[in-house]
């Protein structure tokens, strides 16, 4: 019995020591993952910027936007960056996207999620956006798409659902501005 308490009192004092250095280390390391992150959002602002001139960000109450940002070419309005949210099949997936003043998606972006590796994560891929980019009217079932681009999100289906509800709502929402 006398080796059981000890045993406990040991695997205790190990648990509160790693529970410290563990701590210690999210203190420490914090302002430099905020920092990567915010980094990180403003590459993917510039990535589909199509080099335009970013405004201001400007906070959105929506239940999928959540900011945009103004484009501009010689001081005039040409489109926006929108900031989505939406949900996959690994949780919530944040996009950036550009779209023209019509509502014309001209480039998307994942910043963050956490779908399947080697299925949902192919959404990452550039070439997935292609299948939108260029719409105004973007498909949001695999029976829009061609045979090619149907047979290239299979086994995803909640990633491209969720990813092509929120580039279409963004299109809609452009519209209305």
């Amino acid at each position: 019995m006398k080796n059981y308490l000890k045993t406990a009192l040991v695997l205790a004092c190990i648990c509160a020591v790693s529970a410290i250095v563990l701590a210690t280390m999210n203190i420490l390391t914090k302002p430099y993952i905020e920092k990567y992150e915010e980094e990180k959002a403003i590459a993917a602002l510039r990535e589909v910027s199509n080099s335009m001139e970013i405004g201001q960000r400007e906070e959105v109450t929506d239940s999928t936007v959540t900011f945009k940002h103004a484009l501009s070419t010689n001081g005039k309005v040409t489109g926006y960056i929108l900031g989505l949210k939406t949900k996959g099949y690994g949780g919530e997936i944040n996009i950036v996207a550009s779209y023209d003043t019509n509502g014309l998606l001209m480039k998307a972006k994942i910043v963050k999620d956490n779908e399947t590796p080697g299925v949902g994560k192919k959404a990452e891929n550039p070439s997935y956006m292609d299948k939108f980019i260029g719409q105004t009217v973007i498909p949001t079932s695999k029976s829009e798409l061609s045979e090619v681009d149907s047979a290239a999100v299979s086994g995803a289906t909640m990633t491209f659902t969720g990813v092509s509800k929120a580039l279409s709502y963004g299109s809609n929402f452009i519209k209305t501005l």
